[in-house]
């Protein structure tokens, strides 16, 4: 038995909040596969990491972070988001299904088709030399300030939530998934409304599953199809983002598939 093959094979909901304890592992981690994904996943110095396609989306969004890595000499892959939940590393890890690969993570054996927990094997034996990454950061800026209108903020990740939104509408970059199952994850904190991205949908609808747990706070949400705007981009999802579920607060708005985002807003600050 080689050294690699006790190298440690982590799931984790996500791959934000890796410790200096995860360097040198291979993280199975059920965020979207998105450029910020892959920075975080640099910053851990992990091994390797597979992530979720995030159903692949507008300007290849879901699988971004791939190339990014590909750049820094990390292997990375995802798993097709019809093949295990978003936001659930365990599921991914049990029934998950390779959907892409980056070149150092082919020349591993990786491949589409491939299951999820083969591939995590394989890329135990990747090298750790891996080149420096440059600071990246999601963002919070304001997408609409009108006196006469609810605010409209964009975040790019639903981690960057603060009490200040509770008066706000928020276009939030993230998946519409909760993670892990985790109720308390469909929104740490209160907003007006929310809108997220719905990933692809996926299998077991998980990238839906913040909305019905919004709609019992009373708040409304929706996703916008992934591929009408870049997941992990607010300012995409506000600019080219088309509604596709709501839950049944937004519904009672008037709000339904196929409404641009931007028109929700208005829906929802119309009924303050």
């Amino acid at each position: 038995m080689s050294d690699t093959d006790t190298v440690p094979i982590i799931v984790d909901r996500s791959v934000t909040k890796q410790g200096p304890e995860r360097a040198g592992c291979v993280l199975v981690a059920g965020s979207h596969g998105g450029v910020f994904a892959g920075f975080l996943a640099a910053q851990a110095r992990l091994r390797a990491v597979i992530l979720n396609d995030a159903g692949i989306g507008r300007d290849d969004a879901g699988i971004a972070g791939l190339a990014f890595l590909q750049g820094i000499g990390m292997p990375a892959a995802t798993v097709s988001c019809m093949s295990a939940r978003i936001g659930d590393g365990a599921d991914m890890l049990w029934r998950g299904v390779i959907s892409h690969a980056n070149e150092r993570a082919r020349t591993l054996g990786v491949v589409a088709g491939q299951a999820c927990a083969q591939a995590a094997a394989l890329l135990r034996h990747a090298r750790t030399d891996l080149a420096a990454v440059q600071p990246y950061a999601e963002s919070r800026y304001a997408l609409r300030e009108d006196p006469n209108a609810l605010p409209v903020w964009g975040l790019d990740s639903a981690s960057l939530v603060r009490p200040e939104d509770s008066d706000r509408i928020l276009m939030i970059g993230s998946h519409g998934g909760l993670l892990g199952g985790d109720r308390a994850s469909a929104l740490r904190g209160a907003a007006r409304a929310a809108v997220f991205n719905d990933a692809g949908v996926g299998i077991d609808g998980a990238g839906l599953t913040r909305l019905p747990v919004l709609d019992a706070r009373g708040m409304p949400a929706a996703t916008v199809d992934c591929w009408s705007a870049r997941i992990g981009d607010a300012r995409s999802m506000w600019q080219t983002g088309v509604l596709s579920h709501v839950n049944a607060a937004a519904r009672a708005l008037g709000a339904a598939p196929g409404m641009p985002a931007g028109a929700f807003a208005d829906l929802v600050s119309g009924a303050r």
